[in-house]
């Protein structure tokens, strides 16, 4: 239920609660997100398709191992963060934002250059609606981020006058249980 809540309230912002594709532009237009320049109303050719992730890391546990990903992602282009945030469910049921600069307390600037990344279309009720979904004690990464790599696909359907009428995703698990059932019968 978490992901379709958040799913229509970033989707609303994204697109306005008309459906309009290209009010995207407009939550990008100011350049607030990380990784990349503003674009305004007549560069809408140039947004690639949006997503988020809720990460869960369970007891609080960030080895800071896929950050240094994450930013290899986005110095090649291949996406670019909107907004990241990082919360904490304490064992009281608060959500409180956790600073991203060190979030493994190993003393190293993990993410210090998303310091701050926020693009205005995940506001605080997805904040806490994702952070409600966490175990007490937990913490997490909220990260709304623009598919670079897909920008010129999703130009070249647009010019076409192609629309999509749907998308999803499919856990990395539920392929592979797929695979083994169809191998094994």
């Amino acid at each position: 239920m978490l992901f379709a809540v958040l799913t229509g309230r970033i989707g609303r912002r994204l697109v306005g609660e008309g459906g309009c594709g290209d009010c995207v532009v407009a939550g990008l237009a100011a350049g607030r997100g990380a990784g990349g320049a503003g674009v305004g109303m007549a560069d809408v050719d140039g947004i690639g398709p949006i997503d988020y992730l809720v990460v869960e890391f369970p007891g609080s546990k960030l080895t800071g191992e896929g950050f240094p990903i994450l930013v290899d992602l986005v110095d090649r282009g291949i996406i670019r963060i909107l907004d990241l945030v990082f919360v904490k469910k304490e064992m009281d049921g608060r959500i409180n934002g956790l600073a991203i600069a060190d979030l493994d307390n190993d003393g190293e600037l993990d993410l210090a250059i998303f310091e701050g990344a926020r693009s205005g279309l995940m506001g605080d009720d997805e904040i806490n609606e994702a952070g409600g979904a966490l175990a007490p004690g937990s913490s997490a990464g909220i990260l709304v981020y623009e598919n670079t790599w897909a920008a010129p696909f999703a130009a070249a359907m647009r010019r076409s006058g192609a629309e999509v009428v749907a998308s999803g995703r499919i856990p990395a698990s539920e392929i592979v249980m797929a695979l083994d059932m169809a191998d094994a019968a």
